[in-house]
């Protein structure tokens, strides 16, 4: 049994469209998230992105059962 590519590389390419949305919409807000982003604290960053990845695999995890 090997391993299906197609499904990973289907969420990658969502990933890359969902990122490209909001430059793609609001540049100057865009800028300005990435203002704020780089003035947070690494612990506060970190915090964000363990949630974010919590909330993706808790979203996976519901898709796939």
């Amino acid at each position: 049994m090997g391993f299906d590519w197609s499904d990973l590389l289907a969420a990658l390419a969502i990933v890359c469209v969902i990122e490209g949305v909001m430059p793609f919409v609001n540049p100057a807000g865009m800028k300005r998230l990435l203002n704020r982003m780089a003035s947070m604290e690494e612990r506060e960053m970190r915090i964000v992105g363990l949630v974010s990845m919590l909330v993706g695999v808790a979203i996976l995890y519901l898709v796939r059962s």
